[in-house]
């Protein structure tokens, strides 16, 4: 099954990834900056409290607010001797070693950020623990994070509002186009403001219906035309007949057979008035068939009737499980579809061979299966059944390929179905299904 996907759909994913994608990298540069940032503000807080110690010691107050703020420890050494420190030493060491410049450390399983300042007499050590720097780079990212939630958030909702918005035309295009029939294949016109990309479409799509328009106009000429030519020598036919009926009514068997050739030259006319029915009429339409409550059983006697020659020239074994069954339809469209069927099923079938037609009620379904003896079918003739002009390669027997082609329209317009299997026979098993109203 082909696999449907929505052009809106695609288009706010589309714009959304887009989006998504633009947001983590801006996200990601603020991270880079933010981090560039409080590194350099922190380096100069702690350059700042080392100055201050180093110029005017009475200043602690001040630097002991600033470290307690940003978690600063520290240290003023004169020589070995410690003249004051941070009311937290956990992160400074007993004793001043380093020289001066900003480090950093890994000490007791944290990372450090030290900084060394002396003068001639004094020296100063600041420390602080970088996760209190990552810490205030975190909270910038998780809010500018929520930010960026929130305004995909208000992006999707505007996408879906005004992508379905700008896809308008196209529905109305669509509406329009699901509109058309038969007997409506005038052009489609582009909607107001006209859209460029749509153009192209609008255009190839209103000269394939100026072509279907001329095809199904010479179709109907055809059809009007064959109707006159097949009519007319049927209607003579059923004259002269008339004429022998009267010319030979002592004769004592010879107008009961001119009595069967005109039934059949009738039935002939009437199934021939149908079928030019059939190629006019519109699946869609079946509201415009004739229908009439129908006897299934009586129109198949009819069908066996008028093959019974056949059936007897190749001495076959029919095998009838006729059940009284209902339908509602159109009488000779029915008919003809049976006779086909049939005729295929004899035509097919070797001599002596078998016939077997059964009907039965399931439900609210009428079931008629037709199956024939043979020596199997292929695969590929069985899938093919039912294309226009098809028939099996090897086969002697005449036809045009068009019965089956015929039978399935004829069902399709009486809202049923036509299935086609291997029979157990050999041959073909046909199941022509009804469905009741």
């Amino acid at each position: 099954m082909a696999q449907v996907i929505s052009l809106q759909q695609k288009l706010i994913k589309n714009a959304m990834y887009s989006s998504v994608l633009a947001g983590c990298l801006a996200w990601l540069l603020l991270i880079g900056v933010s981090g560039y940032q409080a590194m350099h503000l922190h380096d100069e807080l702690m350059e700042e409290i080392a100055e201050s110690l180093l110029g005017d010691v009475t200043q602690g107050r001040h630097v002991d607010e600033i470290s307690e703020e940003f978690d600063i420890q520290y240290q003023l050494w004169l020589d070995h001797e410690m003249l004051t420190t941070s009311e937290a030493q956990d992160l400074l060491p007993q004793q001043l070693l380093m020289h001066s410049g900003q480090y950093f450390e890994w000490v007791d399983g944290q990372l450090l950020r030290t900084h060394v300042e002396e003068n001639e007499e004094l020296k100063v050590l600041v420390v602080q623990p970088v996760s209190i720097r990552t810490e205030r780079i975190l909270h910038t990212a998780l809010g500018f994070g929520l930010v960026l939630i929130l305004l995909w958030l208000l992006q999707w909702l505007l996408l879906k509002i005004l992508v379905k918005r700008q896809l308008q035309p196209l529905n109305r295009i669509s509406k329009e186009i699901a509109s058309k029939s038969a007997q409506d294949l005038s052009a489609v016109v582009s909607p107001e403001p006209e859209i460029r990309e749509l153009q192209p479409i609008v255009s190839q799509l209103n000269h394939m219906l100026f072509r279907v328009e001329q095809s199904l106009s010479a179709e109907q000429r055809f059809t009007a035309d064959a109707s006159h030519e097949l009519r007319s020598p049927l209607s003579a036919i059923q004259m002269r007949l008339q004429v022998l009926k009267r010319k030979y009514q002592d004769h004592a068997t010879l107008p009961q057979d001119l009595a069967q050739i005109e039934k059949d030259v009738s039935r002939g006319t009437q199934v021939l008035e149908n079928l030019l029915l059939l190629a006019r009429l519109d699946p869609e339409q079946q509201q415009n068939l004739p229908r009439q409550p129908l006897q299934l059983v009586d129109l198949i006697q009819d069908g066996l009737k008028a093959l019974a020659p056949f059936v007897q020239e190749k001495q076959l074994n029919l095998q009838l499980d006729l059940n009284p069954v209902d339908i509602h339809g159109n009488a000779e469209l029915v008919f003809s579809c049976f006779r086909n069927l049939i005729d295929n099923a004899i035509k097919y079938t070797p001599s002596a061979g078998t016939v077997v037609i059964q009907t039965q009620q399931k439900n609210a379904q009428v079931v008629v299966t037709i199956e024939n003896s043979g020596e199997g079918l292929p695969e590929e003739t069985l899938r093919r059944l039912g294309e226009r002009f098809y028939r099996a390669l090897g086969t002697k027997t005449q036809g045009s390929g068009l019965g089956i082609s015929i039978c399935q329209k004829i069902m399709q317009l009486h809202q049923g179905k036509i299935e086609f299997h291997h029979s157990d026979l050999g041959g073909l098993k046909v199941i022509v299904t009804f469905t009741q109203a």
